[in-house]
């Protein structure tokens, strides 16, 4: 009798890093969140899980080590779901989690999915939380029926997108400035402070409409005006404030994949000396550095250097501790040319008959001992949810970062996860 085929598939471009370079210490999770109306009934989102994972094999697989690369391995096991009970963003550990790069929990109302970047980007992950959240509530209001028909929200597709839309003959982009650090007091090991604040849509489109701005680019002038004030200038800082923001590829390039498919773009904002910034001033050169780098040419860029790096001849055939080796040293050495990272999931849209059931979405990064403060914004119905994760012990940029919103006429409301006494 012959032995059954395990199906497995190599890691997208950018994934092939973090397996390397991940730890208790930099866990390389993201965290999506969905806040329902009604307490979580954990026997139910249980089952939701394994209706869902049963519809998606890309999501039902564990991670194995090559002897070049690791891989993902079909993973026969089902998942737990299990009730929150630590910080958020934790380091998934294997054994412990049945072999998933994944995991589910649920506090109260919420349902957490926190994901390992490894398996897929974050615009992907909400939508693998949209359908657990969508079996979830068919589940608790059709208790009798027995098998639910259900339409998929997201494909099947595993393909490597960088590989198939990069340009062999682009130049790679060149070396970027080391930055300004978010430096101060560290909250004690493995503690994260989490700061979500509640902002006004409607205010704050109006708000970056009569500036000729985006969300992203004001959020983006708002936060760097915040460190300048409450970091930069305290620290006498001499670098650049350097913000990454990732770019969701699937708005450039026709790619349905449920795999990576993202690339960071660097806005930049240098000091000069002895010259005391407005806010203007930022918000005036936050724009001009999204017009030079958010373009075709900039991405294609960079999508050259994700695919270079681990194709050519002198990676694939290193051995795994001299991969493990140089993927440190280079990670290390590009972090310490940010000084904070910003992502947005843009606009959530649930299907009508959920509506009433769902509050809100949540979405945090995982900050670290490089990345001590890292932001994330996502939109629901009529409010925009900015999230601070933190390893500082002061919340000074965030405190900072809701004055300036206020100064310009935009309502607030500010939550935490009860690391700090913060009051809006």
């Amino acid at each position: 009798m012959s032995k059954k085929r395990v199906r497995w598939r190599k890691l997208d471009s950018s994934a092939k890093l973090f397996p390397f370079v991940s730890n208790k210490k930099l866990s390389s999770v993201y965290r999506v969140s969905a806040v329902l109306k009604e307490k979580i009934k954990p026997d139910i989102l249980q089952q939701a899980l394994r209706d869902v994972l049963s519809k998606h094999s890309a999501f039902k697989v564990t991670m194995r080590r090559g002897f070049f690369w690791y891989y993902f391995e079909e993973n026969i096991r089902n998942p737990k779901v299990h009730l929150e009970n630590t910080y958020p963003c934790r380091y998934i550990e294997k054994r412990a989690n049945r072999g998933y790069p994944f995991r589910v929990s649920y506090y109260g109302k919420k349902i957490n999915l926190e994901v390992f970047h490894s398996l897929t980007d974050a615009n992907t992950a909400i939508k693998f939380l949209q359908e657990i959240t969508y079996e979830y509530i068919d589940l608790v209001k059709n208790k009798n029926i027995e098998k639910i028909v259900y339409e998929n929200v997201i494909s099947n597709n595993a393909e490597d997108s960088y590989l198939k839309n990069y340009d062999k003959e682009k130049k790679k982009k060149t070396h970027a400035h080391k930055a300004f650090n978010i430096k101060g007091k560290k909250l004690p090991f493995g503690a994260m402070g989490v700061i979500h604040e509640f902002i006004d849509l409607n205010d704050l489109k109006e708000t970056s409409k009569a500036v000729g701005a985006t969300i992203t680019e004001y959020m983006s002038a708002v936060l760097a005006y915040s460190i300048y004030l409450e970091k930069y200038k305290k620290q006498k800082g001499k670098k650049p404030i350097i913000i990454h923001i990732p770019v969701d590829l699937k708005k450039y390039y026709e790619s349905n994949t449920i795999l990576n498919f993202f690339l960071f773009v660097t806005i930049e904002i240098k000091i000069e000396k002895n010259r005391e910034y407005q806010f203007e001033d930022f918000l005036r050169i936050v724009l001009s550095e999204f017009d030079k780098k958010l373009t075709h040419a900039e991405l294609e860029k960079a999508m050259t250097t994700a695919v270079k790096t681990g194709t050519n001849i002198i990676t694939r055939v290193a051995p795994m501790p001299l991969k493990k080796f140089i993927s440190h040293i280079s990670y290390f050495s590009s972090r310490k040319n940010i000084t904070t990272t910003i992502s947005n999931l843009g606009n959530i849209k649930v299907k009508d008959e959920y509506k009433k059931e769902i509050e809100t979405f949540l979405f945090l990064l995982p900050a670290d001992f490089i990345g001590n403060t890292k932001c994330s914004i996502v939109s629901y119905g009529e409010k925009l949810i900015f999230t601070f994760t933190s390893l500082l012990a002061d919340n000074d940029i965030e405190r900072r970062f809701c004055e300036i919103l206020k100064e310009k006429n935009i309502k607030v409301k500010t939550e935490s996860n009860g690391v700090y006494e913060f009051i809006s």
